[in-house]
């Protein structure tokens, strides 16, 4: 790694952050919810529901129990396996550009989503992206264990730390306030991501907003002929400057 470099670690959510794959999951919602007998959310819904651990969004949007949304997450994940998600997710524009340059700049990178870890795995290498990621990490299969954003991400660094990646100044990529929650919880800062499915407000906490993938790059990758980095503190103080 660069020692010019501002991270010594990058992690990164998933949906609306590295892939679009709502038009995949709002068809499975709509048939799941179908099964179910309640109504499906409109397309201008769907922003409540990608991001958050599946069973919370039956719960919270659904008005499930908890022993509904188990039931209604297996159905889902039923459907999952019938027709996987890489057949119509997509990558954002730039990032998998920006995936590669952040690799190239030696910079460890790992995946910390809500997703189930099989699915991540299955979206990374469909899309050609597994060689760049040191990690992988995801829900739990039972979608029980490990759900919670903070332990997503607590597990992605301490993979991150057994493979002797130095993980003394570690950022997080999300878009919905969750992937910020989390990170703080964690102790890792976040960059907040705007082209995600957030709401106003849903970037609170964060140490920096970006609308693109350039201003991404310009807070991932150190510039060229710059002196070596100041501390993460130091450097989130810049960021809120910069965003601010």
């Amino acid at each position: 790694m660069s020692s010019n470099a501002p991270w010594t670690a990058v992690l990164w959510d998933m949906d609306g952050t590295i892939v679009d794959a709502s038009v995949g999951i709002l068809r499975r919602l709509e048939t799941t919810l179908a099964h179910f007998d309640l109504p499906a959310p409109q397309p201008d819904e769907l922003s409540h529901w990608i991001g958050p651990p599946l069973p919370e969004s039956f719960r919270e949007h659904a008005g499930m129990t908890p022993s509904q949304a188990a039931e209604a997450v297996k159905f889902y994940r039923r459907l999952v396996r019938r027709e996987p998600e890489s057949g119509d997710a997509r990558v954002y524009p730039g990032i998998a550009e920006l995936i590669r340059e952040v690799h190239a700049a030696g910079i460890p990178q790992a995946i910390a989503s809500s997703k189930p870890e099989t699915q991540v795995v299955e979206l990374l290498e469909s899309f050609g992206l597994t060689p760049f990621f040191s990690v992988a990490t995801g829900a739990t299969a039972d979608e029980v264990t490990r759900t919670a954003k903070v332990d997503i991400v607590i597990e992605a660094r301490r993979r991150l730390r057994d493979r002797g990646v130095e993980t003394s100044r570690v950022v997080l990529i999300g878009d919905r306030h969750h992937d910020v929650e989390g990170g703080v919880a964690a102790g890792v800062p976040v960059i907040f991501v705007r082209w995600g499915f957030s709401r106003p407000g849903e970037e609170d906490g964060a140490i920096a907003t970006v609308d693109d993938v350039e201003q991404l790059r310009a807070l991932l990758l150190p510039p060229r002929d710059a002196p070596p980095a100041a501390s993460a503190d130091e450097l989130a103080t810049e960021a809120d400057r910069a965003n601010g």
